[in-house]
């Protein structure tokens, strides 16, 4: 659909709907002279492939960045806003501004740029599959160690997201530094002691 040979930036997120954690952008301009096989919209990808595709994405894109917005941000801003901040972050670190950016979906932050939104872009552009995969990746690794300093929340489990569990968890202990207070089922937990 588009030519991202002639320094196209592809630009995703990882993290819009999860209770906790940040949300993460990625940035991503591939070479056409190594193109990396197997790229995908990294929700359909195992974990195992994930990881190996950000390991080529990292050794073979022309430039690459990955960023993020604090739980404090998402809840100072909203979520919509500090995705958009990730993502202005993650092109901002690339150190060279593209000629253009595709941002997968129907919105974008201006990023001073020509931007195209393409709805399910992480299934049909290359650029933004890549930044697809590591957004999720690094976003994944967060959890993972997010998991380290709660490891009876199972963060490495659930990402964040609001599994039966993780609300069953939630409403049973109240939320963590880590959960998003802007988000209605973080608000309605019982904070530990609350009368119910």
């Amino acid at each position: 659909m588009t030519d991202s040979s002639a320094g196209w930036c592809g630009v995703d997120e990882a993290g819009r709907g999860p209770l906790a954690g940040p949300v993460f952008a990625a940035a991503v301009v591939l070479d056409p002279a190594r193109p990396v096989p197997g790229l995908a919209d990294s929700k359909v990808l195992s974990a195992r492939r994930r990881d190996v595709l950000a390991i080529a994405i990292r050794e073979q894109a022309l430039c690459w960045a990955v960023a993020q917005a604090s739980v404090a941000e998402i809840d100072a801003l909203n979520i919509l806003q500090a995705t958009f901040l990730a993502m202005r972050r993650a092109v901002a670190a690339l150190g060279v501004p593209p000629r253009h950016i595709l941002v997968d979906g129907n919105r974008a932050p201006d990023f001073g740029i020509p931007v195209t939104c393409i709805v399910r872009g992480d299934a049909t552009e290359p650029a933004i599959s890549a930044a697809s995969i590591l957004a999720k990746t690094a976003r994944d690794a967060a959890l993972v160690r997010l998991h380290a300093q709660y490891p009876e929340w199972g963060f490495d489990q659930h990402k964040g997201y609001p599994t039966a569990a993780h609300r069953a968890l939630l409403a049973e202990r109240g939320p963590t530094p880590e959960h998003r207070l802007s988000f209605a089922p973080v608000r309605a937990a019982r904070a530990p002691g609350d009368p119910l």
